[in-house]
């Protein structure tokens, strides 16, 4: 490192120790206290900041969102070791999935960390930086940013600001990281550094891409997705290497796989390079999530559709072929078509397809209702019990095997109630729940065209144009089709974003072109379907207005937009 003329400091994420979002283990106070603890009992050559939960400094308070500085003084081994919390967290966002203030103090203090080697360093965390660039939903009393900037024209001189970060992803949410770290760069005329954690806890995605912008709108970003170090030189941009932390690529150092920006480059991608991003970001976040819960295996089913189908190809991408059994259940309103195309999924997969056909469960169970139905028409509980059969065989192999099951409805389906609760929605994780329909089409023919080295799927193409050319149908009663009971998938869909991700009125999407009846139709759809939606399966954030934290409305709710 003989290139570099200061001495090196290490840079973690937002509460690293305890990992983000402890939610409520926040409210275990042993639980803080350890994580501090193990923060301050760091031994580490390099001089570290790192973020933990500080433990509170009365009976009756919050703890704080805090940094620990670890390690020697200096970078030599041999420095003395210092171990102390240098900030906590000013800004504490309660908006979108965050809930910081149930579980935190307030800092009224800059975070100043002097004489780390021959560094001076201001430090921030998350949100902290974002008021200045005026990225939050509603003004806060205090901007740290612009307070260091003022200790700076105090004769206070900083050689760069730092900011420990958890930033949840969504599509294009690089763009505007890029836009809070210019602003703090210009505004405090000094490198600003943000390091961001990777991978998934529950629901919620971060996409590494940790960065640095320097006052004239240089910055340089890490890549998506990968756990490593981003070894920043804050006096020579271009002097900046990658080390990636993966087994397979242990031995890469160098820059090739940074992102050089000049001022000129916002950062916001195209469509067609989001649908590359979101699909990383899909595979990652069921990777993490069976990883981080111990979970080796998938089941699910595999109906000859498209979702099931793309379901199908991300978990084999995510765990491999050897780790997914799909099964198809048929009725007699199953068609050729379908049993055709869920056997070429699966050999196309490399992947376990059991058949378990369910007519004579449906039958069954008709039977035991006869008496009590005597007299009725058939109608859609018919088709919710084959759903419900289905749901009923998938989980008993589930349970038999300690596989678990992946649920399969689109966001389109999940906003409108078109899904069966306790049928097709069982499952213990839904990749595709904040992917609208017309999108899974996007990512399925992407999939098929772009194989890459960080999938363990077949490196060809997976989903066949039998499927992706078909009318979507449930198949649940003879020739039903998708559109028999929606407007066609691009009508729905940019009327269902309008409506959850742009929260527009019921009169500004009638304005775009739309016809006002549907629009109706499709908010009444949103609001009654809210209950199944509390007790679907949870998924991968992907999107500005994902729901569950992102969107809560009240089950109870008669309220509707007469715009």
């Amino acid at each position: 490192m003989e290139d570099y003329q200061h001495e090196l400091v290490t840079i973690s994420t937002e509460l690293a120790i305890s990992g983000y979002p402890p939610r409520d283990l926040l409210l275990q106070p042993d639980f803080v206290r350890m994580s501090q603890q193990q923060a301050s009992s760091l031994s580490v050559e390099i001089p570290v900041l790192v973020g933990t939960p500080v433990s509170p400094d009365g009976e009756r308070k919050l703890p704080s969102n805090g940094v620990v500085r670890a390690g020697p003084l200096s970078s030599h081994p041999n420095g003395e070791q210092t171990n102390r919390v240098v900030t906590r967290k000013q800004l504490l966002p309660s908006y979108d999935v965050f809930d910081e203030t149930r579980y935190f103090q307030a800092s009224n203090r800059s975070g100043i960390c002097r004489t780390i080697g021959d560094l001076d360093l201001g430090v921030t965390i998350c949100e902290d930086a974002w008021q200045a660039a005026g990225m939050t939903p509603s003004e806060y009393g205090v901007d740290p940013i612009e307070n260091l900037a003022e200790w700076g024209r105090q004769g206070v001189e900083l050689d760069v600001t730092v900011n420990l970060s958890a930033s949840p992803y969504h599509a294009d949410k690089v763009g505007t990281r890029i836009q809070v770290c210019r602003t703090a760069s210009k505004v405090l005329n000094h490198p600003f550094l943000l390091a961001n954690q990777v991978g998934g806890n529950d629901d919620l995605l971060f996409d590494g891409c940790s960065l640095a912008a320097w006052p004239d709108g240089t910055v340089v970003i890490a890549p998506s997705w990968k756990e490593g170090v981003l070894l920043i030189d804050i006096d020579n941009p271009s002097n900046s290497k990658w080390i990636s932390s993966t087994a397979e690529d242990s031995l890469e150092i160098g820059n090739s796989q940074i992102k050089f920006m000049s001022s000129n480059d916002d950062g916001f991608e195209q469509d067609s390079d989001l649908i590359e991003d979101i699909t990383d970001a899909v595979v990652t976040g069921l990777s993490d999530y069976c990883r981080k819960s111990n979970i080796s295996k998938i089941v699910l089913g595999l109906s000859g559709g498209i979702d099931s189908a793309l379901v199908a190809a991300i978990a084999v991408d995510a765990l491999g072929s050897k780790n997914v059994r799909c099964v198809m259940l048929p009725s007699e309103f199953t068609s050729k078509h379908s049993l055709d195309d869920a056997r070429s999924i699966a050999k196309n997969l490399d992947c376990v397809l059991n058949t378990v056909p369910i007519s004579e469960a449906k039958n069954a169970v008709n039977k035991s209702l006869s008496e009590i139905f005597k007299g009725l028409r058939s109608d859609v509980t018919e088709e919710n019990i084959q759903s419900r059969i289905r749901g009923l065989l998938l989980m008993a192999m589930s349970n038999k095997f300690g596989e678990m099951l992946l649920t399969t409805g689109n966001k389109s389906e999940v906003a409108v109630g078109y899904a069966t609760i306790y049928g097709d929605m069982s499952g213990g994780y839904n990749p595709l729940k904040d992917l609208y329909k017309t999108r899974v089409f996007k990512i399925s023919k992407w999939r098929n065209e772009n194989p890459r080295a960080w999938m363990l799927g077949p490196k060809k193409e997976i989903i066949n144009s039998s499927i992706l050319d078909k009318a979507p149908s449930a198949e649940l009663r003879e020739n039903q089709k998708d559109e028999d009971s929606l407007p066609d998938y691009e009508v729905l869909d940019s009327i269902l974003k309008a409506l959850i991700d742009d929260e527009l009125s019921v009169a500004e999407i009638v304005e775009m072109g739309y016809d006002r009846e549907v629009v109706k139709e499709i908010e009444h759809l949103i609001y009654i379907s809210e209950y199944k939606r509390y007790q679907s399966a949870p998924g991968t954030k992907l999107s500005r207005r994902a729901f569950w934290l992102d969107r809560r409305y009240p089950i109870v709710n008669r309220w509707r937009d007469n715009s």
